[in-house]
């Protein structure tokens, strides 16, 4: 049934002011249709709530939030997108996106949600915070803000209500199935098919105006066969961008006698384009849901395949034109999400297990490779440096495939941060797998060390938190005591850093128990000394000597000298704190010892200044003064000029507390001399530190 001639009329007009041949390739920019819709969203922006209307009043002043509901497919993110744009001028402060379920189907975890957001506003993100704690942060960053949330594909509104600003500057649009009951105050804009002219007018921004114009009742046919929906049509038109020999009623009719156990408009249209394919591209097709978040580029498929790189990119771009992929940045395709269903299902039914897994193993093995070369480049700073270290990294170089290798440092830094979500998510899959555990730890072992090189410990640690978690995780399942103790170390270290040194605590007592069951050396003798630590932080000073006191016996009877020197230091400061000078002073004339043994001179130095320090707590300046002269001659000959101003500093202290200005006011000048005028630069730290 064709519709009446003024709905004709209509969609020839507005498909005669687009130029020929508009947007041919696999992505539309250009928004068509659903102005109602968007004209309702921005009324909806000051409209009355309906908590309002039924006379309930808000807890606290919130951002308003906007809906928009829809089936996969019917074009939700696009109008979303289209919303943001036309009100974005309204929001200086920009458009935060984040998305909470993946295409695949699995949701996003809240914590990693919010972890986006934060980066977007250059907010820090403690590693392993609680999201009760990153829902605060994201709260108190948007506080003085006046910007745009836009949160796609939300399952849970649970999930949603950890996002949402308590400023009414701001803006929240959703995107989600269905109505989101948990969330007050909304009122959603249901989506269902494009009106006929809509269609009629994104068909030509596929395949032209020639077409169309030449048979217009077909176009409207079509329009009509896909039920109006963005994706179908989106599939539809690739198809005829591909054939163009093809008249569009030979379509509509393809689709009309498709069997009507086909589901609905969108799987007729993705049947009529995977039955299109040639079998090597149907397989790579039926693969792609392997790719973690997603997210696919040339390496993915050409590993999922087993086909040459050249070929893949060759092949993603041809499924970019046919509407099965999203074009994204940085040679990035997205799979869309409401394809996915259609594909696992005719990979479970097509593929064999074996052959899934084998796949799986190839792309996993495929990424492990990129992260080395993405390392290795990093450390390459300069491939012509001179000396065995320069040579080391050519060697390394030459030992990855030209395929594989980076122009650049800066380009390989680009690869990781573009890359790094699904690089995350595939550490996360593989995990989960359980059964490609080596791969797995490999994996996790090549995106830590890639991570550190490029970012730094520091700046990197709150993807290590989470790398260390699923290190962790396979650990136990596999029983390996040696990594289950390093990944807890690891993560106790970072919990410590963030002040959490209860949860620290903790770890660390589980990492003595898997150093013991290992019978690691090296992991009992770091964990007793992080237990000791994790004490003194806590101000139990008598544990932490007790737990100092262990890892010192075990140093000592495997004849560590640098870790006795380093622990009597420790020893030494627990004394310090716990008002024991008697103990402090063997403890650190110990750990003095230790340091000349050792020939290190500035470790001496330092370890005679808090000798020197604790003289004067316990009311000996005499002592005091010749220590700490003896320490800045060590000092002088160690070449540390802060070390030898703060010990200038102290010299004076003590000369004030005998009654000697005079040459006080001397060592000061002296001091000031070595450093300027920073009160900083004279603060002694001591060896264990």
């Amino acid at each position: 049934m064709c519709p009446p001639r003024s709905t004709r009329v209509v969609a020839l007009r507005e498909l005669r002011s687009q130029p020929e041949g508009r947007e041919r390739s696999g992505s539309v920019t250009d928004f068509v249709g659903r102005r109602r819709e968007l004209k309702e969203l921005r009324e909806d922006i000051a409209r009355t709530g309906l908590d309002t209307l039924s006379g309930r009043k808000a807890k606290s002043p919130r951002a308003r939030v906007l809906l928009v509901a829809g089936r996969p497919g019917s074009g939700r993110t696009a109008l979303a997108e289209a919303f943001v744009r036309e009100v974005g001028g309204d929001y200086p402060d920009g458009v935060l996106r984040t998305r909470l379920t993946s295409p695949g189907g699995q949701a996003v975890t809240t914590e990693r949600a919010i972890r986006n957001l934060l980066e977007g506003l250059g907010e820090p993100t403690p590693p392993g915070a609680a999201e009760d704690e990153l829902s605060s942060a994201l709260r108190a960053a948007l506080a003085h803000r006046k910007a745009i949330l836009l949160v796609d594909d939300a399952a849970d509104p649970y999930q949603v209500d950890a996002l949402l600003p308590d400023t009414p500057e701001c803006l929240v649009v959703i995107t989600a199935e269905g109505p989101l009951t948990g969330i007050p105050d909304v009122r959603p804009c249901t989506l269902g098919g494009l009106d006929t002219p809509s269609g009629v007018q994104m068909l030509a921004q596929r395949i032209g105006d020639t077409r169309i114009t030449v048979d217009p009742y077909a176009a409207e046919a079509l329009v009509e066969e896909c039920g109006g929906q963005p994706a179908a049509l989106a599939l539809a038109g690739g198809w005829l961008a591909a054939h163009p020999k093809a008249a569009v009623s030979d379509v509509a009719k393809q689709l009309h006698e498709m069997s009507p156990g086909t589901d609905g408009p969108l799987g007729r249209g993705f049947r009529l384009v995977y039955e299109s394919l040639p079998q090597p591209a149907q397989r790579t097709l039926r693969l792609l849901p392997l790719a973690p978040a997603g997210i696919v580029d040339s390496h993915t498929a050409s590993a999922l395949a087993g086909c040459s790189v050249a070929a893949a990119q060759s092949t993603l771009e041809d499924f970019a034109g046919l509407g099965l992929l999203r074009h994204g940045s940085d040679g990035l395709f997205g799979l869309p999400g409401c394809l996915v269903p259609m594909l696992q299902a005719l990979l479970e039914s097509k593929e064999r297990p074996a052959e899934v897994q084998l796949a799986r193993a190839r792309m996993l093995e495929r990424t492990v490779r990129l992260l080395h070369s993405c390392r290795v480049m990093a450390e390459a700073e300069d491939e012509g440096a001179p000396g065995p270290a320069g040579a080391d990294v050519r060697q390394k170089l030459d030992g990855v495939p030209r395929a594989l290798r980076f122009p650049d440092r800066r380009a390989a830094a680009k690869w990781l941060d573009t890359r790094l979500p699904a690089l995350s998510a595939a550490a996360t899959l593989a995990v989960a797998d359980g059964g490609l555990d080596t791969l797995a730890r490999r994996l996790v072992a090549a995106l830590v060390r890639a991570l550190a090189e490029h970012r730094g410990t520091a700046a990197a640690a709150p993807e290590l938190y989470g790398l260390h978690r699923l290190v962790l995780d396979v650990a136990e399942r596999r029983s390996l005591y040696r990594e289950q103790a390093a990944a807890l170390l690891n993560l106790a270290d970072l919990d410590a850093e963030t002040g959490r040194t209860q949860e620290a605590l903790e770890r660390y007592r589980a990492a003595l128990d898997a150093g013991r069951a290992a019978n690691d050396p090296y992991a009992t003798g770091r964990a007793m000394e992080s237990v000791g630590g994790a004490y003194q932080e806590l101000a139990d000073w008598h544990r932490a000597a007790d737990w100092f006191g262990r890892a010192l016996s075990q140093a000592l009877a495997r004849g560590e000298r640098a870790d006795e020197a380093r622990l009597y230091g420790r020893l030494g400061n627990v004394h310090t704190y716990a008002g024991r000078y008697g103990d402090a002073l063997r403890s650190w004339r110990a750990a003095a010892a230790g340091y000349r043994k050792l020939a290190d001179v500035p470790g001496q130095a330092k370890a005679l200044s808090e000798m020197a320090r604790i003289q004067e707590y316990a009311g000996r300046p005499e002592e005091s003064l010749h220590t700490c002269r003896e320490a800045v001659e060590l000092a002088r000959r160690a070449a540390d000029l802060r070390l030898q101003a703060a010990l200038q500093v102290r010299l004076a202290d003590t000369l004030d507390q005998l009654g000697d200005p005079a040459a006080a006011r001397l060592h000061r000048s002296a001091a000031d001399r070595l450093l300027g005028d920073d009160p900083a630069a004279c603060e002694i730290r001591s060896g264990s530190d």
